[in-house]
């Protein structure tokens, strides 16, 4: 969810609440024009090594799979489990090393199979393995839960050659709970950090996934979005984050929150890695209605999309009424104008309201919440924790003193006591959400200034993290794209006191490899990727 409209939906609890223990013991087409950087072998260990990186040591010999796989588990018992103590990760996958054995079998038989293959990827803890990994959503009520099969975000990392690293923490329930929450909080991984500085909050609910991308505990990794979960915990974290056009990457087997907005993406430290994990993750699937009458074209190479002059006679759209609030990181987002003039782009502002949906988005998501969650514990099967919604509501009562600890369960209730799809007030709200953010929002605009894409701050730089009063509302632009089922991409653009900023760029459905385009030669022409410190505090 998008914690600039809905706060409440992006937790983060300072307080350690019980939590399972991590153990590192689970058993143990064209490249860019020019190349986004010369591909070397992993430096400073693997701190912000690329796959290109990562590939050209495994290829030498310098490295393996299993070598790379044992690195990041040793970088993570350092920076996760202790030191920073991240909370990034919330289990890790005790079949990692023999999977990454057996891709370096693979690799010496027949070659790699593309430029995952080996690739150590974190994945959000929503996102469904058959394996020995549970699914909770972060949530205590489905510890123990074995998804029935793959969920097809997984099989298609798999088939990729990708190794499975683990699963990444959350805001639990994709911050669709209570009230008053606060972002990277779950019952079951406690409180994740932002390694920019460690009291500030690594925004939701892909707040794992941002975290461990920017601490370098994975080589990239896949987190959820519903409104704003992979745009802000990516521009807080200082990492590159796709949200894709609904449709273009399946969701079967992910628990959900809404069947119109609900998307998994790519998170990575380059556009160009993210332009490679989005390739990988696209396709269709027959379990997912939204794919199958899509513009996916299965193992599309993004990256072959990248160039250095994209932005070059570029037409931009700049929507005042979204830079208005954005005073902390005015600076920083009057100089992303500069350069992306400088680049060859022409920004075109404009004062039309393309996020006026109003209270809908907000009757969409309660009444979609209840029917997916229901549908998702039907498919785990009889032997399910948790069968229903209510259920889940009865766990947290019983188990308040873990669970409802600091937040309440707001969300859960309301959207308990919504009615099926068919009622009136659900069709009414949903055909608003989609003619305000699309024929008369993302649409008209692009028509009328005859745009490329639509500019837009991601975010301010991360607020501490307040178990008190919950999220702090640091702005952002992410609900058109989210409403409208559009792509989005968040790339970094500088820092406010070593904290940094992203700026994202959106526009029509399916139009992936051109927002593409122009985030990578906005990306090459500033490089404001800093990898983190972890201090301790700002200041």
């Amino acid at each position: 969810m998008n914690h600039n409209m809905h706060s409440r939906r992006d937790f983060l609890k300072t307080a350690a609440l019980a939590s399972l223990p991590l153990s590192l013991e689970y058993a143990a087409h064209a490249q860019t024009n020019p190349p986004a950087a010369p591909a070397r072998a992993p430096h400073r260990g693997l701190e912000e090594a690329t796959i290109a990186e990562l590939q050209l040591a495994m290829s030498s010999g310098k490295e393996t799979a299993l070598s790379l796989t044992k690195k990041y588990l040793r970088r993570i018992k350092e920076l996760d489990a202790s030191g920073p103590t991240l909370r990034a990760v919330i289990e890790l996958n005790p079949d990692a090393l023999e999977i990454a054995r057996d891709l370096d079998r693979e690799r010496k038989q027949k070659g790699p199979r593309g430029k995952l293959h080996g690739v150590p990827v974190l994945i959000k803890d929503n996102i469904a393995t058959h394996d020995r990994m549970m699914t909770t959503a972060g949530s205590l009520a489905l510890v123990g839960s074995i998804a029935p099969k793959d969920s097809h975000v997984a099989q298609k990392l798999r088939e990729a050659g990708a190794v499975i690293l683990g699963k990444s923490n959350l805001s639990e329930w994709a911050n669709y709970r209570g009230n008053r929450s606060t972002s990277g909080w779950s019952g079951r991984g406690g409180q994740t950090k932002n390694p920019y500085a460690l009291d500030r909050n690594p925004s939701g609910s892909s707040s794992g996934s941002a975290a461990a991308v920017a601490a370098s505990l994975c080589a990239v990794a896949v987190g959820t979005e519903t409104d704003g979960s992979i745009i802000s915990p990516s521009a807080v974290c200082g990492v590159v984050g796709i949200k894709p056009t609904v449709g273009l990457v399946s969701r079967s087997g992910i628990i959900p929150i809404s069947r119109t907005q609900d998307t998994a993406g790519p998170m990575a430290r380059t556009v160009t890695d993210a332009a490679i994990l989005l390739g990988a993750l696209a396709g269709s699937d027959s379990q997912d209605e939204a794919t199958q009458n899509s513009n996916v074209v299965a193992g599309f190479d993004y990256t072959s999309s990248l160039d250095v002059n994209g932005l070059k006679d570029a037409r931009i759209g700049v929507p005042t009424r979204f830079f208005r609030g954005a005073s902390l990181a005015a600076d920083v987002l009057r100089k992303a104008h500069d350069d992306m003039k400088a680049l060859g782009a022409t920004l075109v502002e404009f004062d039309e309201n393309i996020s006026n949906a109003g209270d809908a988005e907000g009757t969409v998501l309660s009444y979609e919440f209840k029917a997916g969650i229901n549908e998702y514990l039907a498919w785990l099967g009889p032997d399910a924790p948790m069968h229903s919604l209510q259920d889940l509501i009865d766990f947290n009562l019983k188990n308040k003193e873990r669970e409802l600890a600091f937040f309440g369960q707001e969300e859960f209730e309301k959207s308990q006591a919504r009615g099926p799809l068919t009622d009136q007030a659900y069709l009414d709200a949903l055909e608003r959400c989609r003619r305000r953010s699309r024929a008369e929002g993302i649409d008209a605009v692009m028509d009328k200034y005859h745009l490329d894409a639509i500019l837009g701050p991601s975010g301010g730089p991360a607020g501490t993290t307040d178990a008190v009063y919950g999220d702090r509302d640091v702005g952002g632009s992410s609900s058109p794209a989210a409403v409208a089922g559009y792509p989005n991409i968040t790339v970094p653009a500088g820092h406010v006191m070593g904290l940094p900023v992203g700026i994202s760029f959106f526009g029509r459905a399916y139009s992936e490899a051109l927002l593409l385009r122009i985030a990578f030669a906005y990306e090459q022409g500033t490089t404001h990727r800093m990898a983190p410190k972890f201090l301790e505090r700002i200041g």
